[in-house]
């Protein structure tokens, strides 16, 4: 059974709301309107070294009105949650809708989508907004004290980012649904000096954001207690490293660093608006245009990739989007070779692709709905091997792991990444931290040169909070699966001779 929908947000006039403002859109004329009444409520907090350095509590709501009209668009929004606001939106929305029409040069139409009338939550043990400021707080502390109780750390700094977003959604072909989502962000990086040569590196726990409660920070999800243990240690070795010869190597990318490969060469690149050069805010278009369907070769034959709404714990899974489309999975690249887009419903009718699959987003009660992108996942091997056995495939390369720094060209194409640790890999074997490691790649070759993808156990579901698009921006998180992978022949530059050209 899914999780009571916060009585908070379930006493707000929704339902008078809806009704308000359909009716006022349906009689002027609008072809499609729909109503969004969101709730967010935003925690966080910091410490560093053993201090509380700040901790910060909002919550915002609203209700937006969009229509259909002439096959233009009109929108209007407003922070009060009322009938009456709700009308008078409705008909400001009309009223822009009306106004635009006179320059609109292309006319909107939308894919079809059937009535839902549902709820949905996601899937949580302990709401974090119900836990008491100072248990948040000292938990931070004590992860700091605890770290910088260790000789081997200088500095440390843990923090933490909760989200609870309560969203009702209402249209004029009769949907209606009513969500609700968690998610959090736990982290902690340590940092070393070496007061001798003014040296200093840091490290930040792996620990990805994830769609859950409270109970993540307590070890549902993660072992937070061993890897605040070995950060200290880790931390050391990579001070010490040697750095790195360029070069071309074999490698090894650990799930903890691929996830955000495949959130800008694939993710980003496989956006239909990108694609048809409809939006290139933040991250640029896309060369994987609609005219490769079912022809690009994104990658090697073991490359398998799927759009999902669905999976649980994900920082982008819903019940339904923020056009009344309900959840899917879906495949993007199979075999290697693109066969799929992110949809919303005005893109997937735009280019004869049938039903949505779900990517419309706003960021807030107040902003428009944007196609954003779903859960992004690279599938693993059925059988395939552990992270181990790449590595003993790999012979003599590298093992990557964590993510950093990233750099990628406007079109999806040319990337650069960098990561929290590189390991040297000598006949099969790790052998020790290197420094100063950043690699590059062409995405089609990249992902081309990928022999070998590990099994169900090395699967590990990343993501990040704060993917950007639109303009003005939008904020949404996201969450991209991979098992760890064998690549043959990447580029690898070392960052500190690169830097000194």
């Amino acid at each position: 059974m899914a999780p009571a929908i916060d009585p908070e947000f379930e006493a707000l006039p929704i339902g008078a709301a809806a009704d308000a403002a359909l009716s006022a859109a349906r009689s002027s004329g609008a072809s499609h309107a729909e109503l969004r009444v969101e709730r967010i409520r935003v925690a966080s907090a910091s410490a560093r070294d053993g201090r509380l350095e700040g901790a910060h509590e909002a919550d915002r709501a609203g209700l937006s009105v969009r229509v259909l009209r002439d096959g233009t668009w009109g929108f209007a929004a407003t922070t009060e949650v009322s009938a009456e606001a709700a009308a008078q939106m409705a008909g400001q929305a009309i009223e822009v809708a009306r106004l635009s029409a006179a320059v609109n040069t292309e006319r909107v139409e939308l894919s079809p989508e059937p009535a839902h009338v549902a709820q949905w939550s996601s899937t949580y043990e302990r709401n974090p907004f119900e836990i008491d400021s100072v248990e948040r707080e000292e938990l931070l502390i004590g992860w700091t004290t605890r770290l910088i109780g260790d000789d081997r750390v200088s500095h440390a700094d843990a923090s933490f980012l909760a989200v609870q977003e309560n969203k009702f959604y209402a249209d004029l072909a009769g949907t209606s649904t009513t969500q609700q989502r968690f998610r959090i962000h736990p982290s902690a990086t340590a940092v070393a000096v070496d007061v001798g040569s003014g040296r200093f590196e840091s490290m930040r726990t792996l620990a990805p954001p994830a769609g859950r409660g409270w109970e993540y920070v307590l070890g549902t999800g993660w072992d937070w207690e061993t890897e605040l243990g070995q950060l200290p240690e880790l931390l050391a070795e990579k001070l010490s490293a040697p750095s790195l010869e360029a070069g071309s190597y074999d490698v090894v990318i650990d799930p903890s660093n691929l996830w955000l490969t495949i959130h800008e060469s694939i993710g980003h690149a496989t956006e239909l608006d990108r694609a048809l050069g409809y939006e290139a805010a933040y991250a640029g278009t896309s060369f994987a245009t609609p005219d490769q369907l079912g022809t690009l070769r994104y990658g090697s034959p073991i490359m398998n990739v799927t759009g999902d709404r669905t999976v649980e714990h994900g920082l982008a899974t819903v019940g339904f989007d923020d056009e009344g489309v309900e959840s899917q999975s879906w495949d993007l690249i199979t075999q290697g070779v693109l066969v799929g887009y992110q949809l919303n419903r005005a893109m997937a009718a735009k280019q004869g692709m049938g039903r949505s699959n779900g990517c419309a987003y706003a960021d807030s009660a107040v902003t428009v709905p944007l196609q954003r992108m779903a859960n992004v996942s690279l599938q693993p091997a059925p059988g395939g091997a552990s992270t181990a056995e790449l590595i003993d495939g790999a012979g003599d390369g590298l093992y990557i792991v964590g993510d950093k720094s990233w750099s990628i060209d406007m079109q999806r194409y040319n990337f650069q990444f960098t990561g929290q640790r590189f390991y040297r890999i000598k006949s099969g074997r790790l052998a020790g931290q290197v420094r100063d490691v950043a690699y590059q790649g062409i995405t089609t070759e990249f992902w081309g040169s990928m022999e070998a993808v590990g099994g169900p156990e090395t699967y590990v579901l990343g993501g990040a909070f704060n993917c950007g698009k639109g303009q003005p921006g939008q904020v949404a998180a996201v969450s991209h699966g991979c098992p760890s992978a064998l690549f043959r022949g990447v580029r690898i530059l070392n960052t500190t001779e690169e830097s000194g050209r």
